[in-house]
């Protein structure tokens, strides 16, 4: 049994948030690259190219990438042979998240009442914490910012299973273009099929996190991806809804099975400034 101390992972935790509102991923650079270089509509490649100033600026003079700093959703796969020591696992993902936020001089965007009051809580908490169990002895922590444009775009579905493939791309080229520039486009398109609802969007936000330019390893999957992505930017929605070409960087579907009479589809969309950052402990 490895033993990780709370403390070690507020640490972390903190540093990972200041990181990740403030450099953009790898992935989503290339991607965001190849989509100015491919990019005919004057102005959509006029847009590309400040969304690509923006990011080199950020990282330069350690300016967050966007003044919505976001919702803080961390990812965390949790070591079955991990003990935490000296606290709870969740009060210091809390605490790491306010800790980063406040020492980073960050927006803080959460309200403790969803409803009347919305009162402001000051640091960016709570999180919200996805957890899966897995083999071995390390804890796994991934923080993804989520930009409030972005994630109101999300949207669910329920079809009969003899509906294939067709309603699903429908479903996500209408979301898509419902959207319009609200979510910042060029977008990541995560989608979530089988399940349960509330699976079916976890997927779809998990999908989001598995980077530009990867695919499927369910070849049929893949097959789907790509023709997604053809289709979305195809609508010409374009960067910032402005026309083009590049309305999106990338579709990742994951997949679980589901019951015999169901067909739950999530789709969460991300917007260009994909911020991500992780660690291993």
């Amino acid at each position: 049994m490895r033993e990780i101390h709370v403390d070690t992972i507020k640490a972390k935790l903190s540093e990972l948030c200041i990181e990740a509102t403030h450099v953009l991923p790898d992935d989503v650079r290339d991607g965001l690259r190849r989509a100015e270089a491919t990019e005919k509509a004057p102005l959509a490649k006029q847009i590309l190219v400040e969304i690509i100033d923006n990011f080199d600026i950020a990282q330069r003079e350690m300016i967050p990438l966007c003044q919505d700093t976001g919702t803080t959703v961390v990812f965390v796969e949790l070591g079955q042979d991990v003990h935490i020591s000296g606290g709870s696992l969740e009060e210091a993902i809390h605490e790491g998240v306010g800790a980063g936020y406040t020492s980073g001089y960050m927006r803080a965007s959460i309200v403790a009442h969803p409803l009347t009051s919305r009162v402001n809580t000051g640091n960016n908490t709570p999180a919200v914490i996805h957890y899966d169990v897995v083999p071995g002895d390390e804890l796994r922590l991934k923080v993804m910012p989520k930009g409030g444009g972005c994630e109101n775009m999300s949207r669910y579905a329920n079809f009969l299973p003899r509906a294939g493939k067709e309603p699903i791309i429908e479903f996500v080229m209408r979301t898509v273009e419902e959207s319009g520039g609200n979510p910042c486009p060029p977008l990541i398109i995560g989608v979530g099929i089988g399940g349960t609802s509330e699976y079916a969007m976890g997927l779809a936000k998990k999908a989001v996190t598995r980077g530009v330019g990867s695919k499927s390893e369910d070849e049929e999957i893949a097959e789907l991806e790509a023709e997604m992505l053809e289709k979305v930017n195809a609508l010409g929605v374009g960067p910032q809804a402005v026309g083009g070409i590049n309305t999106a960087l990338a579709v990742n579907i994951l997949t679980y099975p589901t019951h015999i009479t169901a067909l739950p589809v999530g789709v969460n969309i991300q917007c260009h400034s994909a911020r991500l950052k992780e660690a291993v402990l």
